[in-house]
């Protein structure tokens, strides 16, 4: 009887234990953090400077998360840019201009002008599947990494 009461203490204080790592895994996970322009990785300096010359950045943020590290450029005008850990671009959104056209992949903005005319691009995401665009005629585009056109929503 001793020996199964002090193995079930045992046991729960194991379960106690990883109910708290359960419970605190959220705070310790995730924790942003204020940072300048310099401090962003080189790629996405070089990005902020070639593309959005002329725009003011409000603020920047590195948000490290156990299995990843993102960056976040919030403009004056409201428009951001995502980057990933090294510091390449994963998303970008633009309140009150369009993309710029030298972010998207040349033969998805030859693919949207054939579809749509001269609609611009006002957020694109990209991801290990391919690019979703959203343009400023409301319509979302996907493309696949071949830049095939795979789904359109209106």
């Amino acid at each position: 009887m001793k020996k199964t009461v002090k193995r079930f203490s045992i046991l729960a204080a194991v379960v106690l234990v990883l109910a708290a790592l359960l419970i605190s895994y959220p705070a310790l996970a995730d924790s942003d953090r204020p940072l300048t322009v310099q401090e962003l990785p080189a790629a996405s300096q070089q990005l902020l400077r070639q593309a959005f010359p002329e725009s003011r950045v409000a603020y920047a943020k590195v948000s490290n998360d156990w299995f990843e590290k993102e960056y976040k450029v919030v403009f004056v005008d409201g428009s951001k840019v995502e980057f990933d850990r090294r510091g390449e671009w994963k998303q970008i959104e633009c309140k009150y201009a369009q993309v710029p056209s030298t972010l998207v992949p040349q033969p998805v903005l030859a693919r949207v002008q054939e579809l749509f005319g001269e609609c611009g691009v006002t957020a694109i995401e990209r991801d290990r599947r391919g690019y979703e665009l959203k343009l400023d005629n409301r319509v979302e585009v996907s493309f696949d990494k071949a830049f095939r056109l795979v789904d359109l929503d209106d």
